[in-house]
């Protein structure tokens, strides 16, 4: 076997001393960290020197089998190479902020009368015009909702619109100004867009000063009603500035806050603009190495604007601590965005309220998240001992089955370790081949597919595999485990009480002989019901997806000539099944790839014959 030892003499005589980007990988060529430096030989020589190496970072050089050298021109080059290096690979050495979700924006829609609503999605895509991404939902329900109020915007889909031979309740309640209907010219409404697309940007006094104009130039045309209408909106706008400029002063801000405790880390991150306080997100980055507060938060920071596309800059960017790299920083904001954003520390007056708040939120919610933990290992240490296990356990995985009397059968498997839920692990199972209402002709499907590929993948097996459904449903697992050979797995199976209240369970170890009952206030009974309850509500969550879809479909389906694209066009096109069934010959040939002998078949299979 050939000796994968590193060696790092031999390396460091080879390396450079100019600025670089370094991957360190381990000796199944896994990437395992990426870093920066101004000058690579001295960096890397850091790593190999006899002592002063924290814990972490020696765990860290043990596992190192090779390094990769990139080098740069610049060391702001470098720190831009390495936020794409880590966005491509997750090395999992390095911070990671773990937001993956995707963000909601304000959408602009490619129409002559655009709607004007929420999107989400993780980068901006597609036509239209786009603005954020903003920090939660409830930001933009909260400026959607101010500018339907005074700009009266359309907020239906496109089908909707075509369709509309009269005005909806929005515009009665003076929400949209009914463009459907021809209430209001292209002109008049593209106005109103260009209006709600400079509030959005922040010059909503801008555009105060224009409807000011506008109300003058219609009363000198003694058009009053107009007047009146732009009146109406300046007094809308003035009230919204006003309480911008009174409740938090003015200024398109994000504040980054991080606190640190028991070896965690937590970053709250606030998001102002136009003075508004818009929303907040907190990050708990993984922090493998135990980096200081300041190296963790410039990481952070370069992370998440170096790495985003399309990313809101602000005009300023406030921490609550000091950052040796703050004017590298800066220089690849300047690079990456052509706008520096004027990084402080320490402020005063509102801008300290603001970095006190961040900080508040930091220091909150990581105090959540250690009592969290904290209660965690309370529940699975009680478990241990309901259980009479050798040890705590450090994996458990939960099955279940939920269908609407047969149709569209979905199993579930959840995932729990000692930090609680673990949901990339977290699998479904569409199930087919089975009578309806087969429960446990379903869960030997699901099982059979989750082990057997888990023992192809040499993946990890839980410790306790934990069966929703009481004896017979265990039965069925035991066989399945057996049939696949696999031992060193327990089994659980947790049987409703007879009133079906939680707290009533009995619990069935490995056999249905083996029953055992714990006290309603047991920590290891509330971890079962929180797996079991999970797996519950990620089944009927998938069932009705399925379902849903099933429906949605179905009757296309059965039409020849009708394949998926089409489908997805007609539904597309017309909004829903019933408004394809309720269409005109003339509007289903409009859809691509619909002509009239198509058009013919679809009315004939959707529309009831007399």
């Amino acid at each position: 076997m050939p000796d994968l030892t590193f060696d790092a003499k031999a390396f460091l005589k080879t390396v450079t001393r100019a600025p670089g980007v370094y991957q360190m990988y381990d000796a199944d060529k896994q990437l395992l960290y990426v870093g920066k430096a101004k000058q690579l030989k001295n960096r890397l020589s850091s790593y190999f020197r006899d002592s002063g190496l924290s814990p972490k970072t020696a765990a860290l050089v043990a596992r190192i089998a090779d390094i990769e050298v990139t080098v740069t021109r610049s060391e702001t080059e470098a720190l831009l190479l390495e936020q794409n290096l880590i966005k491509q690979s997750r090395p999992p050495f390095n911070i990671l902020l773990r937001d993956d979700k995707s963000y909601p924006y304000i959408h602009f829609t490619a129409h002559t009368y655009p709607k004007i609503g929420m999107r989400r999605v993780r980068h901006k895509r597609g036509p239209g015009r786009w603005f954020g991404p903003y920090p939660n939902s409830g930001a933009v329900r909260e400026t959607l909702s101010m500018l339907y109020r005074i700009f009266r915007l359309r907020q239906c889909d496109d089908a909707v619109f075509s369709h509309r031979s009269r005005p909806c309740l929005q515009y009665q309640i003076k929400r949209c100004s009914a463009p459907c209907v021809g209430y209001i010219t292209p002109e008049h409404y593209a106005q109103d867009i260009e209006d709600a697309a400079l509030v959005l940007s922040g010059k909503s006094e801008t555009v105060s000063d224009m409807m000011a104009d506008r109300m003058e130039a219609a009363s000198e045309q003694l058009d009053f009603e107009q007047a009146a209408l732009y009146r109406d909106r300046i007094i809308q706008l003035r009230e919204l500035q006003v309480q911008q400029d009174v409740d938090t002063g003015s200024g398109d801000v994000d504040v980054f806050a991080i606190s640190s405790q028991q070896g965690a880390y937590c970053i709250s991150m606030l998001q102002i603009r136009q003075g508004r306080l818009l929303g907040s997100r907190h990050f708990h980055p993984d922090n493998r190495l135990a980096l200081s507060e300041e190296d963790t938060l410039t990481a952070a920071i370069a992370q998440y604007y170096f790495t985003a596309e399309d990313q809101d800059i602000p005009s300023e960017l406030l921490i609550n601590h000091s950052l040796s790299e703050q004017p590298l920083i800066e220089q690849a904001f300047h690079t990456q965005f052509g706008q520096t954003p004027r990084i402080a520390h320490n402020v005063r007056s509102q801008r300290a309220r603001w970095v006190e708040l961040a900080t508040t939120n930091a220091e909150q919610q990581l105090q959540t998240r250690l009592a969290r933990d904290n209660q965690m290992q309370v529940r699975f240490e009680s478990l241990k001992e309901a259980l009479s296990l050798d040890s705590v356990p450090e994996r458990l995985e939960c099955f279940d089955i939920s269908h609407s009397h047969g149709e569209a059968t979905v199993a579930s498997c959840v995932v729990f370790d000692q930090n609680g839920p673990r949901k990339s692990d977290y699998r479904r199972f569409n199930i087919e081949g089975i009578e309806a209402g087969d429960d446990y002709g379903a869960m030997q499907q699901a099982l059979e597919r989750r082990y057997s590929r888990l023992q192809g993948d040499d993946a990890p097996m839980p410790d306790i595999l934990v069966i929703d459904g009481g004896k017979g449903q265990l039965n069925m697992a035991r066989k399945v485990l057996t049939d696949l050979g696999i031992v060193n797995v327990i089994l659980l199976g947790v049987a409703k009480g007879t009133t079906r209240k939680p707290g009533l369970e009995t619990l069935f170890l490995e056999t249905v002989d083996n029953a055992i009952t714990l006290p309603p206030h047991s920590p290891g009974l509330h971890l079962i019901q929180h797996i079991r309850d999970e797996s519950h509500r990620f089944a009927i969550t998938g069932h009705r997806q399925r379902r849903d879809k099933a429906r949605r479909s179905s009757a296309l389906q059965d039409i020849p000539g009708v394949g998926p694209k089409r489908r997805q066009a007609l539904l597309r096109h017309f909004g829903s099944l019933q408004g394809v069934a309720q269409a005109s010959m003339e509007a289903l040939q409009k859809v691509p790839g619909i002509n009239r002998h198509l058009a013919e078949d679809i009315i004939a299979a959707l529309r009831p014959k007399d």
